[in-house]
């Protein structure tokens, strides 16, 4: 039975993290910019606010997702403005500098940006729900070991995809030239203040 929940959890936690949205293309524009280490500090923000969000579901935890659900509007607003400044840091970054910055505060900053993305995403805690609920493991209440493996699960699921990733794409950081990396990102600021712009719009259907 444990091993079967921790199964689910890494099921659970992967196929969260794999689809590419802004997260996939922050992981793959910063470890292509400073490198592998600093690519997984950015998917490990990710697989811990996965975490965070699949306790809520294990533990079945309702009140808390309701509160989430409530107000979507307002971390859509702030999530999207997060977005939307990042993709044009994103655009105006400098190769040279973002090298140097690689380690100490980049390393923490990289984590927590992406932490706090993926928390103010309230289609993720919706996402665990409906998994959970598909995978017959939404309530898990008073049963704390069961609900500590899946969540274990979750985050080695999701853990597990970033490092595959940051690695995959690490690879091909030695064939990107400096022009090459300042054309990676002006795209990929594009594409991630794309996204912001796209979680602003869904306000108008915000009720």
């Amino acid at each position: 039975m444990s091993i079967a929940l921790l199964f689910k959890g890494i099921l659970i936690g992967f196929s969260i993290a794999a689809p590419v949205g802004p997260i996939g293309m922050l992981c793959m524009r910063r470890t292509l910019a400073k490198g592998r280490v600093t690519g997984i500090a950015t998917g490990l923000g990710a697989a811990t606010a996965d975490a965070v969000y699949g306790c809520i579901g294990a533990l079945g935890l309702t009140w808390v997702s309701g509160f989430l659900v409530d107000q979507q509007m307002w971390l859509r607003l702030i999530g999207g403005l997060f977005l939307c400044v990042l993709g044009v840091q994103t655009f105006l970054s400098n190769p040279t500098e973002e090298t140097a910055s690689a380690k100490g505060e980049g390393l923490l900053g990289a984590y927590a940006s992406t932490f706090f993305l993926t928390l103010t995403n309230p289609m993720t805690i919706l996402s665990f729900a409906a998994i959970f609920a598909g995978l017959g493991i939404g309530n898990t209440q008073g049963d704390y070991l069961a609900a500590m493996l899946v969540v274990l699960g979750v985050f080695i699921g999701s853990a597990t995809w970033w490092l595959t990733l940051s690695g995959g794409v690490s690879l091909l950081r030695v064939k990107v030239t400096p022009e090459g990396l300042r054309w990676i990102n002006r795209t990929s600021g594009i594409i991630i203040a794309g996204f912001g712009l796209f979680a602003l719009l869904t306000l108008l259907g915000v009720h």
